[in-house]
């Protein structure tokens, strides 16, 4: 499978025309795992190499509307990586501390070090969708005057992908992820929560709330695919009606990415040779 056909060009407006939620190009559940298997193993390898390496950073943005399958991509696809050079950080409604600051301010703190993975389960990319969708949010944003223009939306698609370009140009790598799930897909999850105890918890009467204004986040998604997927931090339109389809597509986009990277275990010197050295003779006589 080329994962490159889920890749939303820059300013293309078709990619959720060309790419259907329902898509599992021919594959089984029982196959599809298979190759996941197989895509972890090469992703547990590279995460070493990424991590001991020390210079590259890996920045991965999962987005999509409610019961998309977010959680369940990232415990799935990132189970065989090291938790020890990973983190995991869920935005939800902006504090009070974080409104004081520019709406980049919180994804800045939470950005992965070099040499580790860093997991977005949604993220800035928030101003652009729920914010746009519900004008009253942007109303309540302690923004001056003169920053609430109408243009405010082209402003801030040129602002992410200048953020972007910086962290790029710094080591940061960036893959996105849009799980796309369709309408009737979500329907039937978001009643799996009703009708499971188990899952009473995850149901939110907002939830039907956010349904109703579909067409409104479709639009949104449409016009962010459009403008901030670039070649340094690409856009990948996931289907994401059948889970494990999700979860395969996401999982060959990170490992094709890690490697692609040139990077390698750092290299031992001759002087550190000579120090590994001594201190195996000093092992050795300490009985």
């Amino acid at each position: 499978m080329n994962v490159d056909q889920f890749r939303a060009r820059p300013g293309d407006r078709s990619a959720m025309t060309r790419i259907r939620p329902g898509e599992r190009h021919g594959l089984d559940k029982r196959g599809a795992a298979e190759h996941l298997a197989d895509s972890l193993t090469r992703l547990k390898a590279r995460q070493e190499v990424l991590y001991a390496n020390g210079r590259a950073a890996l920045l991965l943005i999962f987005q999509g509307l409610d019961a998309a399958g977010k959680d369940s991509a990232i415990e799935h696809v990132m189970s065989g990586v090291n938790p020890q050079g990973t983190d995991v950080h869920s935005f939800k409604a902006p504090s009070a501390e974080e409104q004081a600051h520019d709406y980049l301010w919180r994804a800045s703190r939470a950005l992965p070090a070099r040499g580790r993975i860093g997991i977005f389960n949604r993220s800035y990319y928030e101003e652009l969708l729920v914010v746009r969708v519900h004008e009253p949010l942007l109303a309540a944003e302690p923004l001056p005057p003169w920053c609430a223009s109408p243009a405010i939306w082209k402003q801030r698609f040129e602002d992410i992908n200048a953020f972007e370009r910086y962290l790029s140009r710094n080591g940061t790598v960036i893959r996105k992820f849009f799980l796309y799930v369709s309408r009737k897909t979500q329907r039937k999850r978001l009643l799996e929560r009703l009708d499971d105890p188990a899952k009473n918890w995850k149901f939110q009467l907002g939830d039907l709330a956010e349904r109703a204004l579909w067409r409104d986040y479709m639009r949104a998604y449409r016009d962010v695919l459009a403008e901030t997927s670039t070649k340094h931090a690409p856009w990948y339109v996931v289907p994401a009606d059948h889970k494990w389809f999700a979860h395969l597509v996401i999982s060959r986009v990170i490992v094709e990415t890690l490697e692609s990277l040139d990077i390698s275990f750092p290299t031992v010197t001759d002087a550190n040779r000579r120090a590994l050295a001594q201190a195996r003779s000093r092992l050795l006589r300490d009985r």
